[in-house]
């Protein structure tokens, strides 16, 4: 029961983070993703990764942004937001 619930509580972030994925019209070159939407979309990656599949608009890296900064946060989130699960698993003894 445990596991059902917490695929639903996956399911059910995956489809409302959805509506934030890169290449959804919300950026435009007059309103450019900047360093905190880098780390969003960095942290969203594997996400974008698979709905990428499935939408040919939704991209892992937004193409309209503000250049290094963005590239900069994207890169942070990459490197720190999914490197630090390994602090979370179990180690084996």
């Amino acid at each position: 029961m445990k596991r059902l619930v917490l695929l639903a509580v996956l399911i059910g972030l995956c489809l409302a983070l959805s509506g934030c994925l890169p290449g959804d019209g919300s950026r435009t070159p007059e309103n450019p993703a900047g360093f905190f939407s880098g780390i969003w979309h960095g942290w969203v990656a594997p996400i974008s990764l698979i709905f990428g599949l499935f939408r040919e608009h939704i991209r892992v890296y937004e193409v309209a942004n503000t250049g290094w900064w963005y590239d900069f946060g994207f890169y942070l989130a990459i490197v720190g937001g999914w490197g630090s699960l390994s602090l979370v698993r179990k180690k084996k003894k």
